[in-house]
């Protein structure tokens, strides 16, 4: 007769698990090609079900709240009236021909990412939340779609899925991450990785009290050029007549960076 308990040490065995379900296995230094794979999929296998073909994405501070003081409550409330204007006009409400356009995406997170994904709720919008795994502040706030609530463990993977199907991209007062999320696009898009898309700085005395773009340009970093990347604006109907004018708001299937 079988003893059961001889293969007991055998059933027990690392070794034995299944690859997919062995998270010491998956979590390992040496499979990070494959998490940076799985990030990339899962996303973009949600986002082709929910028909999402393109996206306008907010940046913008955590750390704003709706009653904060100073400015915060003029930003959160006018990122809010965007969100709500940019779903309304864009055609994130309905799919058009199979597929859903400018849909409000962010980094999922509190402050201005929340008044962007919250405008979008106010409409009846869908909108996505590509979140980030942090030590403090990020996590997802109530107002994403809970469908297209992401969590990334990688940056790099997450700016992709900002970055790659974007018509648009709308930058609120922030610190460095909305520095780090604004520049990249910039820089894509100087260096011809991406299509060119319209770049609004929200608040222009703010934008330019933390950069001397003028400096940049003097110093011989860029060109006066470079400098028409981006365009600024103090009022969410203002962000929305730049973007619609431009080009590239209209719908641009297959030219996402690789």
């Amino acid at each position: 007769m079988h003893d059961p308990a001889a293969n007991a040490d055998q059933l027990a065995s690392p070794s034995y698990r299944l690859p997919a379900l062995d998270q010491d296995f998956l979590l390992a230094e040496q499979q990070r090609g494959v998490r940076f794979l799985l990030e990339y999929e899962k996303a973009d296998q949600v986002l082709r079900r929910w028909a999402v073909r393109s996206t306008i994405v907010v940046f913008g501070s955590a750390r704003v709240r709706e009653d904060g003081p100073g400015r915060h409550a003029h930003w959160y409330a006018a990122a809010r009236e965007f969100g709500r204007l940019a779903s309304v006009n864009g055609g994130a409400l309905t799919a058009h021909e199979g597929v859903r356009d400018n849909v409000i995406a962010t980094g999922g997170g509190p402050g201005l990412m929340e008044a962007a994904n919250r405008g979008a709720a106010d409409a009846g919008a869908p909108s996505i939340g590509f979140n980030i795994r942090l030590p403090h502040e990020q996590e997802p706030n109530a107002y994403s779609t809970p469908e297209l609530t992401f969590l990334f463990h990688y940056f790099a993977m997450r700016k992709m899925h900002l970055a790659m199907r974007a018509n648009a991209l709308i930058a609120f007062p922030g610190g460095f991450g909305t520095f780090d999320e604004l520049f990249e696009v910039l820089a894509l898009m100087q260096t011809t990785k991406m299509r060119l898309i319209p770049v609004v700085l929200f608040d222009e005395a703010y934008w330019r009290s933390v950069f001397n773009f003028e400096a940049i340009v003097e110093a011989g970093m860029i060109t006066r050029e470079e400098l028409g990347l981006f365009r600024y604006a103090d009022t969410p109907q203002a962000i929305w007549d730049l973007i619609a004018a431009a080009d590239g708001i209209a719908p641009q299937p297959d030219q996402n960076p690789a």
